[in-house]
């Protein structure tokens, strides 16, 4: 019986609010069922979002009241899972914890939502989420079966940089592998996030659980990210999907930027018109850009003149949607691969595109995140992408599973070839044996 299944790769960003993009990634999951696709990845963060740019104004020995009032938002827009802090394991899985008085459910309902979707559309949903949990903010993902409901959650047991401002460590517990069968194919999955991928002992704890299918959902849009990819891949026998986000810098949330994030191309403009004049300080509800106030408090509206972007028509950043499915090309693992796009107009309608600002300056067409999504083989080829300056789209391709077991011939880093008599690894709180 052949050991194929269908992935995707959701190169997909976070809107400006969490029911925004919850509701977003429904629409994106029901666009990968009618393509066929069994198993779909959202980036990290994705859910409560990625603070890009973000100091939250900190600094050694010092913070500031703006910085803690951004927090807040991003505290606000994260979602709650009903955990508890230290993580209840399957506690929390079989819904065995006290319920509050009067609710059918712990958390906001974020879970059951998930769960949702993944039943109706008969696609298995994993996806990166900022979860709260008490007063301290997780990194983690989620593994939702259309059948089962969430199979295994787990928090990002090291956050990079000043991610671990606002990220607290997580359980090594939850790096726990889960199997379940689709379509007569058994897979073992497991999650490494971003630069935890950049762990030789956290790989090999999920190597030595034998996993084939590896999700690497990333904020890391370096082009150097798919050589790491391709590593794991070949490393771990395993097939690997990463997911990142597509974004601009006129893209990001309004509590970061301090900016409405709405508006006209004039409006957009404000900082090279103030050049000429303009109040910035005038008054909402009026284009601030354009107006200048004179000694004698007369306004003089300056006119703008339109001006086509040329860094704007190479970005190639439309409202439209499209999957690029690679599953029926070779291409050279060094290179993106040429591939067929089909229009998926029902995202280009859901997404909230049309409040996005449509800005002609050049600092804000910048990309911030260039995106980078890909997926590799166990033999380390990349089989679809990377996938550079598109938004809102799928990486589709079909997988061998047997792929994994055929490279096992020569090498099997969780096996013999590991020399598990002479090298010892002990994680405490987890059990490397592959899971039943």
């Amino acid at each position: 019986m052949p050991q194929k299944l269908k992935l995707a790769s959701a190169q997909s960003r976070t809107l400006p609010t969490t029911t925004e993009t919850l509701k977003a990634l429904e629409q994106t999951t029901k666009q990968a069922a009618k393509q066929g696709i069994d198993i779909i990845l959202f980036p990290e963060a994705y859910l409560g979002g990625y603070p890009r740019t973000c100091s939250f104004g900190n600094a050694v020995g010092g913070r500031t009241a703006e910085g803690r009032d951004q927090f807040l938002h991003y505290f606000n827009a994260a979602v709650d899972l009903g955990d508890t802090p230290a993580g209840a394991g399957n506690e929390w899985l079989q819904r065995r914890l006290e319920l509050p008085r009067g609710k059918k459910y712990r958390g906001d309902g974020t879970r059951e939502e998930l769960e949702r979707i993944a039943r109706e559309t008969g696609v298995f949903v994993v996806t990166g989420l900022v979860e709260r949990c008490a007063g301290t903010l997780y990194c983690g993902v989620v593994y939702v079966c259309p059948k089962l409901g969430i199979l295994g959650k787990r928090r990002k047991v090291m956050p990079t940089g000043a991610e671990r401002m606002i990220w607290g460590q997580g359980s090594p517990a939850t790096l726990r592998a889960v199997t379940t069968e689709i379509k007569g194919v058994r897979v073992c999955m497991a999650a490494a996030i971003c630069w935890e991928n950049y762990m030789p002992l956290l790989r090999q704890s999920l190597y030595s659980q034998n996993v084939n299918l590896w999700f690497a959902p990333t904020a890391d849009a370096r082009e150097t990210w798919a050589s790491l990819m391709r590593t794991v891949g070949i490393e771990g026998r395993c097939v690997v999907m990463s997911a990142n986000q597509c974004v601009k810098k006129s893209q990001l949330p309004e509590w970061i930027t301090g900016s409405s994030g709405t508006g006209s191309k004039e409006e957009a403009r404000s900082a090279s018109v103030a050049q000429n004049g303009a109040d910035v300080g005038h008054a909402r509800g009026r284009r601030r850009s354009t107006i200048t106030i004179t000694e004698d408090k007369h306004e003089i509206c300056w006119p703008i003149v339109e001006e086509e972007n040329p860094a704007s028509s190479r970005s190639n950043g439309t409202s439209t949607s499209a999957i690029h499915d690679d599953s029926a090309s070779s291409p050279s693992p060094l290179t993106q691969p040429t591939a067929k796009q089909v229009a998926l107009s029902p995202l280009s309608q859901t997404q909230t595109h049309a409040d996005v600002p449509n800005s002609t300056s050049p600092a804000d067409d910048e990309y911030v995140s260039r995106g980078g999504s890909c997926i590799t083989s166990p033999f380390g080829e990349i089989l679809a992408g990377p996938l550079w300056e598109k938004e809102d789209e799928l990486l589709v391709t079909e997988v061998d599973f047997e792929d994994c077991e055929r490279g096992r011939l020569d090498m099997d880093v969780a096996g013999s070839y590991g020399r598990l008599d002479s090298f010892k690894l002990v994680v405490e709180g987890l059990d490397l044996n592959p899971p039943p």
